[in-house]
């Protein structure tokens, strides 16, 4: 099945004393790009949500961020020790410093020594985050699932409209067929009527020439090649979304190739009827391009 890159997944879990909160996003993108969000003191954690991530999905932004609290049991704050003594150190090295420079410096409450990082948290310091990592690694699996879900179910609505658009290029594509079966008394009278003005003006000219210009009337006026090619590649677009994702940008070069043959079916019509269905056309096939871009 096809896949979408827009997708949201959240999920909260605890243990080891810790709580937590995933939060993944995913929007479109030209390849695979994956930003984090984690907390850096938990050793291999990026890494290892990395590696889940690439293993599973092959295109689009995905944001990933994770939030972490400590329960403090019975609400008692945690100091460390060591680190407040570098932050004191350092703190009256300055104030030597500035005193020497005949600077004043304003007192420092206590407030602002909790505030001072890595002060208030000795546990995350101290402690083996090895098995909070585990842990993390293995809710994330959950989370990672749902948004996996998600992006398969947006996949799924979206295969729909695209089956949808295919059916009306197709259509498209046999009135085109039948409007240029229509016209050709009318190529054939203009073909007539540019022959005789052409043999109007041949005194002295090449006859290889004259051979050229008169072919290359008739190809402008004959759309055969493009029609069947309209039809080459609604097939190759039904077969590229029958394998299911990833294809989006297999998918969106054949879209190109769409536009192309549309275009240029509006400059050889030569006839009101067939340039209306070839603009008719050239919407749908912009409309669908847009939907290609969701696909992974």
């Amino acid at each position: 099945m096809l896949a979408s890159m827009t997708g949201f997944a959240t999920h909260a879990q605890a243990a080891h004393d810790y709580a937590w909160s995933w939060d993944v996003r995913g929007v479109n993108a030209k390849g695979l790009d994956v930003r984090l969000r984690l907390p850096d003191w938990v050793d291999g954690l990026e890494q290892a949500i990395k590696a889940q991530i690439t293993q599973h999905i092959a295109r689009g932004n995905v944001t990933i961020g994770l939030r972490i609290t400590r329960d403090e049991g019975d609400g008692a704050l945690s100091i460390n020790e060591a680190h407040l003594a570098k932050v004191l150190e350092t703190l009256r090295d300055l104030e030597g410093r500035a005193q020497a420079q005949g600077i004043t410096v304003a007192p420092i409450t206590a407030l602002d020594l909790m505030s001072a990082r890595g002060v208030m948290d000795a546990a995350q310091a101290t402690q083996d985050t090895g098995p909070l990592k585990a842990a993390l690694v293995a809710d994330f699996e959950v989370v990672l699932s749902d948004f996996i879900a998600m992006r398969a179910a947006e996949g799924s609505a979206l295969e729909q409209v695209l089956a949808a658009q295919l059916d009306t290029i197709e259509t498209l594509t046999t009135k085109a067929a039948q409007a240029a079966d229509a016209r050709r008394p009318q190529v054939a009278e203009t073909l007539k009527t540019n022959l005789v003005r052409v043999l109007d003006n041949t005194d002295g000219v090449d006859e290889d020439r004259l051979a050229q210009e008169l072919a290359m009337l008739a190809v402008k006026a004959d759309v055969t090649e493009e029609i069947d090619r309209l039809g080459a590649h609604i097939g190759a677009a039904r077969d590229l979304i029958g394998q299911g994702s990833p294809i989006g940008r297999k998918l969106d070069f054949l879209m190109q190739e769409f536009n192309r043959e549309a275009n240029t079916l509006c400059a050889k019509s030569q006839d009101t009827a067939l340039t209306g269905i070839g603009l008719d056309l050239k919407a749908t096939i912009d409309q669908m391009r847009e939907q290609v871009q969701n696909v992974e």
